[in-house]
């Protein structure tokens, strides 16, 4: 049986091994869970110590990184600091893609 009938009948050849366990990570959803926690840990390490408990990151959208926050003071302070953050982001995760910060209130507080 030659490669060309063995790949007309569906059947594949060796694969790299990760590729294949780049397509099972990304099927158990492990993939954005370490993505997410990536993100947390760069968020501590990125934000100043005093609105580290006070403001957490949600989802990266289109670029934008949405961060909550548990007071509308923190809000403030966080856009006060968003390009120093932005950059910090940018160096810490560059694969991430973010290109702004939004930041908003928490409606159940930011506990991290």
């Amino acid at each position: 049986m030659g490669a060309e009938q063995d790949r007309s009948q569906g059947i594949r050849g060796p694969q790299q091994i990760g590729r294949l366990v780049s397509r099972l990570l990304a099927r158990t959803g492990y993939d954005r869970e370490q993505a997410a926690d990536q993100l947390v840990s760069a968020w501590q390490e990125a934000v100043p110590a005093h609105l580290a408990g006070h403001s957490r990151p949600g989802l990266v959208r289109r670029g934008v990184l949405e961060v909550f926050a548990s007071h509308s003071a923190i809000v403030q302070e966080l856009n006060f600091v968003k390009p120093v953050l932005l950059a910090a982001l940018q160096q810490r995760l560059p694969t991430a893609g973010i290109t702004d910060i939004r930041c908003r209130l928490s409606q159940a507080g930011a506990s991290t």
